[in-house]
Formats: C-alpha cells, sequence, structure tokens
C-alpha cells in the first residue's frame, strides 16, 4: 500500500533469555509439538510489541543462541527497525535501522533463506549483495540471520547471535528454526495487516470528516457576520465615542459576547477536523442533534429544503463519543439533502424516547427525507463498502464509504441503524442508541 503511513511504535525491548536456552536435538515428534504451541502462543497475541519478543526468544531458544534483534519492516521511512532484543549483547553492535536498499535484507529477499555463517563463498556469490551482506552479519555478531518472507515481501528478519558452545546443529535443528521462523512471518504478516487496515480506517473516518467540514464551513461562514459586524462597528465608532463611558461599557459587553460565540464556533469546527480515539461522555442527544441542523440550515435553505424538528423533551440522557455520533448525524443529514438538491422538499427530524420488548431504554431519532428515496435492488447494500448510489461528478459524488462509517460508528456505541426507503417518495433513517440508567 503506497501512500503515507503512520511510523511503527516504539517497540524496542530488552529481554533476558531463559536460563534453560540451551536444548538438546529434537526429535520429529518434539519438533512438531513446539510449533504447535508456538503457533498457539502467537494466535493470543494482539499488538507487535509482544509477538516481536516471544518471536525472538523462541527463535534463540531453538538455536541455542546467547543474544537475538528481530528488525521489523517500516514501509513509510523505507527501512526495517530494530524492535526487539534478548540476551547479552550491547546496543551499539545492532544499529537502530537498516534501509531497504542495505545489502543484508536485499540478500534475504534474493535467496529467502536461513543466512549462516557456514554459507560458502560460491553460496554467497549467487547474489550481487551476498558478500556484503556477511561483512554486516559478522559485525553484528550474528551466526544466523532468518528472513521472514510473504508473497515476495520481506516484512521482517530475524537476527540470531553467537551459538552456545553445548549446542549441536543438525538437520532437525535446522528444520525446526525453518518451521518456527516460518509460523512467525505469518503471525507477523496477519497482525501487521491488521494495523495496516486499522489505520486506512482511521484515515478513512478523518477523509469522511473533512468531506463534511464543507458544509460547516459555510454554515461557520454565515454564523460570524453578525458578530463581526457588531465588531467591526464598535471598532469604527469607539474613536468618535470614546468619552461616552455608556456606550462604551454596552457596546464592550456586545462585543465580547460576539467574540466568545466565534471562539466556541471555531473550537467545534477544529474539535471535529481532529480525529480522536472515541472517549465516551454523558451527553444530551438532543444538543447534539440541534448543534447538527445549526450547520445545515444555511445549505437547506439555499437548496429550497424546509426543515422541520421535533426534539422530545423527555429524552433520556446517552454515553456517546460526542465528534463521531456528530459525524453519523451530519453524514445523515447531508446526504438526506443532496437526495433533494434538484427539486428542494422536506427534511424532518424527530427526536423520542423509545421502550424495547425488556424493558431496555433508547434514545431514537428518525431523519426522513421526500428526495429520491433508493431503489429495492440497493437498500440492502447501502451500509456496505465502496457501494454507492451517487454516480454524478462534483460536490454529489459518493465514495461508497459514508454510511459504511456511520453502520460501525453506531455498532461500536451499541447502537443500532436501519433504513426504510420508496423510490421517488423519500427515505428514513432509524438510528437509537442505549440510554443511560434514569
Amino acid at each position: 500500500m503506497v501512500g503515507h503511513r503512520a511510523p511503527l511504535r516504539p517497540l524496542f525491548a530488552m529481554t533476558s533469555l531463559p536460563s534453560n536456552t540451551n536444548i538438546l536435538t529434537p526429535s520429529s515428534s518434539e519438533l512438531l509439538n513446539i510449533v504447535t504451541r508456538f503457533a498457539s502462543d502467537l494466535g493470543t497475541m494482539t499488538d507487535l510489541t509482544t509477538l516481536g519478543s516471544r518471536i525472538i526468544q523462541e527463535l534463540c531458544h531453538a538455536g541455542a543462541t546467547t543474544h537475538g534483534t528481530l528488525f521489523l519492516l517500516d514501509r513509510e521511512h523505507e527501512c526495517y527497525r530494530r524492535a526487539n532484543m534478548v540476551g547479552p549483547v550491547a546496543s551499539t553492535l545492532i544499529p537502530p535501522a537498516l534501509a531497504v536498499s542495505h545489502s543484508l535484507p536485499r540478500y534475504l529477499l534474493a535467496t529467502n533463506r536461513i543466512m549462516t555463517q557456514a554459507d560458502s563463498a560460491a553460496d554467497l556469490q549467487e547474489t550481487d549483495s551476498g558478500a556484503s551482506a556477511r561483512t554486516a552479519m559478522e559485525s553484528m555478531q550474528a551466526t544466523r540471520i532468518v528472513p521472514h518472507l510473504n508473497k515476495g515481501r520481506l516484512i521482517a528478519f530475524s537476527l540470531l547471535g553467537a551459538t552456545q558452545p553445548l549446542a549441536e546443529e543438525n538437520t532437525l535443528t535446522r528444520s525446526l528454526l525453518a518451521a518456527l521462523a516460518q509460523t512467525a512471518t505469518n503471525a507477523l504478516d496477519t497482525i501487521v495487516l491488521y494495523e495496516d487496515l486499522h489505520r486506512s480506517h482511521t484515515l478513512i473516518k478523518r477523509t469522511d470528516r473533512l468531506k463534511s467540514l464543507e458544509t460547516i464551513a459555510g454554515g461557520f461562514a454565515h454564523e460570524i457576520r453578525n458578530p463581526l459586524t457588531s465588531i467591526k462597528t464598535f471598532i469604527q465608532l469607539a474613536p468618535e465615542r470614546k468619552d461616552d463611558p455608556q456606550f462604551i461599557q454596552e457596546f464592550s459587553k456586545v462585543v465580547l459576547d460576539d467574540v466568545y460565540r466565534i471562539e466556541r464556533l471555531i473550537q467545534e469546527i477544529l474539535d471535529y477536523a481532529r480525529y480522536m480515539e472515541p472517549k465516551l461522555t454523558d451527553e444530551d442527544f438532543n444538543d447534539l442533534v440541534a448543534s447538527c441542523l445549526y450547520f445545515i440550515d444555511v445549505k437547506a435553505d439555499s437548496h429550497g429544503i424546509k426543515i422541520e424538528k421535533e426534539l422530545a423533551s423527555d429524552l433520556p440522557r446517552v454515553m456517546l463519543d460526542r465528534q463521531q455520533i456528530k459525524q453519523v448525524l451530519l453524514n445523515l443529514l447531508l446526504n438526506a439533502m443532496d437526495s433533494m438538491a434538484r427539486a428542494g422538499g422536506r427534511l424532518r427530524v424527530q427526536t423520542r424516547k423509545l421502550v424495547k420488548p425488556g424493558g431496555k431504554v433508547w434514545a431514537h431519532i428518525e431523519i426522513e427525507d421526500t428526495g429520491e428515496g433508493i431503489q429495492d435492488t440497493n437498500l440492502e447494500h447501502i451500509f456496505d463498502p465502496f457501494f454507492t448510489t451517487k454516480h454524478e461528478s462534483g460536490e454529489h459524488e459518493g465514495t461508497g464509504l459514508g454510511l459504511t462509517i456511520v453502520h460501525q460508528i453506531i455498532q461500536e456505541h451499541h447502537g443500532e441503524i436501519r433504513v426504510k426507503s420508496s423510490a421517488g417518495i423519500g427515505t428514513t433513517f432509524f438510528v437509537s442508541l442505549p440510554a443511560l440508567p434514569a
């Protein structure tokens, strides 16, 4: 995946090897048991720090080596970063990073085999980088370097230090290292892919939020005209009325209130644009709905769309992430207005307290438009990623991601969302969020 990628978290960790590092030559059945246990352990780990530490410890144990280091690919900076270290080795011997173009990763990528001190000169001459890779290996006091290569991509490699005197290497030992290395490669590939997807999802959320900012910016520009006018008037009149204490006192208060109003609007936009990890707070859902309607009012009026709002006075409070739910509401409201952009229409927003079977209480909102509606064949797919009914160019072009994000945010809040639509008549979205206990 090309493009911006957040750098890997600081993973460097120095760990001591277990006291029973020396191992006997394993039998075939023991080899299978070791690999099975190792795979099971890795399957329970969900972060690179823990996973990397477990991998390098197991490889050092299997190879009966004094120390080891795991290097992980950092694609943004085109290098392999030193992630985890075990055993007694001076960190000055192991560089913090090696460029992707360095001879060592180039050699491992070209050969896809464990590199050892016993490799012959003929083996090393198979690639242009072989001799330089051997020099780098010796400078880091390594006896083996294990590649973690998957689908033609070297995602990591493990550097294993000096072999302990009592260790004996044979075919089974080498087979054990190869099996453990492949197991580690699969685990690393899965968790790196998961983190890539997580970063991509974060970027999609931010992109969708920035798209909504276009409308917010229009509402902001409209709303600050009045306060800016009063501030400008005060500045122009102040020199002439500087000796009028009543004028200065009263107008100063008006101007100060207007300045605070502008500051609140700016902060609202900054909070919305900045992506943050979900932070649940006790909120008045009606207040949030009113805030979103406030921002779209100018756009609705320009398209001949009448907004009708019915906010229930007995609506229960909800634990929610204010910015994420605002993103949900704005997305649904903007979609509704897009469907009525050509001919105008009516946008009805209603909140109410909902009690479902079993007595569970929800805060419920319905967003109904009189737009073009959605065909029955499309209705079941509207929450699918990259599915869109907007194929026009310009501001109405759709990416097919907005409603997918809406659906996921509601799920993360343990809420429910559904839709009802008739082509040519309109669409209604129903969103329910679990209420706080009374």
